[in-house]
C-alpha cells in the first residue's frame, strides 16, 4: 500500500500568552493513495487544523508530515511551497476566487506560482480552458465570480485545483453554502476525480456527505476519537 501522506504524533500548540490552546494533541494515521477520507467534529476537534497542515499552509509544533515520501519538516519555506503546489489541490466553502479575474483566469492561478515558469504558455491555457469544459463551464470562461451561481464558483474552484494535476486534494466544507442539487454535483464531481486514482481529504460537519467516501475520521479535542471505513460510499444522489 502506497501512501499519498501520513501523519505521526502530529501536535499543534497556540501559546495565547495566559493560555495555551493544544488544538492537535499528538494524532497519527496514514491516507493511502487513492483514499477518500471525511475528517469530522465539533468546532474546536481540531479537524480544520489538521486540514492547514495537511496542507502544509502551517507547521507542526511537533510530530512527523511524511508527503510524497519526504519529511515536511526537513524542507525550507521555498521547497515547502514548492512541493505544497506541485502536490495538492485545495477546494474551500468559500471558493476563493479573485473577484476581477475571470473563471479562465482564476483556473490559471497556481500556475503562476511554479518555480522556473515566468509565464503561461499556449499549452498551459488549452489545459485550463479543458478543465473548464471538465467541470461544466466551457461557456462561463469568461465570465467574473459576480456572475456565477455558488454552485459554479465552486466547479471554478475544483478546477483550480486541478490546473497542476495534484496527487491529493483537500477540500474544506466543499458543499457546505451550495443547494442540495448542487452540491450532488459537486459530490460526483469528487467521486470521478477519486476514481481517476487522486487522494482526497475532506472536512465536513455533514453526516450524509461523510457517508459517499470510503473512511471517516472523527476527531474530538485535538485526537482522533475513532476511525471508520466504509464498506461501499453512497452516491451522491
Amino acid at each position: 500500500m502506497r501512501l499519498a501522506a501520513q501523519v505521526i504524533d502530529l501536535t499543534k500548540f497556540y501559546d495565547l500568552g495566559s493560555v495555551v490552546v493544544k488544538a492537535l494533541r499528538g494524532v497519527s494515521t496514514d491516507f493511502p493513495e487513492g483514499d477518500f477520507v471525511a475528517i469530522m467534529g465539533s468546532s474546536g476537534s481540531g479537524k480544520s487544523t489538521l486540514l492547514n497542515l495537511l496542507g502544509a499552509l502551517d507547521r507542526p509544533t511537533s510530530g512527523q508530515y511524511i508527503l510524497g515520501g519526504r519529511d515536511v519538516s526537513t524542507l525550507d519555506d521555498d521547497e515547502l511551497s514548492e512541493m505544497r503546489n506541485d502536490m495538492i489541490g485545495f477546494i474551500f466553502q468559500s471558493f476563493n476566487l479573485i473577484t476581477q479575474y475571470t473563471v479562465l483566469e482564476n483556473i490559471e492561478v497556481p500556475l503562476l506560482y511554479r518555480a522556473g515558469y515566468p509565464a503561461i504558455g499556449r499549452v498551459e491555457r488549452e489545459w485550463c480552458m479543458e478543465l473548464a469544459r471538465m467541470v461544466g463551464l466551457g461557456d462561463r470562461m469568461d465570465h467574473r465570480p459576480f456572475q456565477l451561481s455558488g454552485g459554479q464558483q465552486q466547479r471554478v474552484s475544483i478546477a483550480r485545483a486541478l490546473v497542476n494535476d495534484p496527487q491529493i486534494i483537500l477540500a474544506d466544507e466543499p458543499t457546505g453554502n451550495l443547494d442540495s442539487t448542487t452540491e450532488a454535483e459537486i459530490m460526483d464531481i469528487l467521486h470521478n476525480l477519486n476514481a481517476e486514482g487522486r487522494t482526497i481529504i475532506m472536512v465536513t460537519h455533514e453526516p450524509g456527505i461523510a457517508r459517499q467516501t470510503k473512511r471517516q475520521i472523527m476527531m474530538k479535542d485535538g485526537l482522533i476519537e475513532s476511525e471508520t471505513i466504509l464498506e461501499q460510499a453512497l452516491p451522491a444522489s
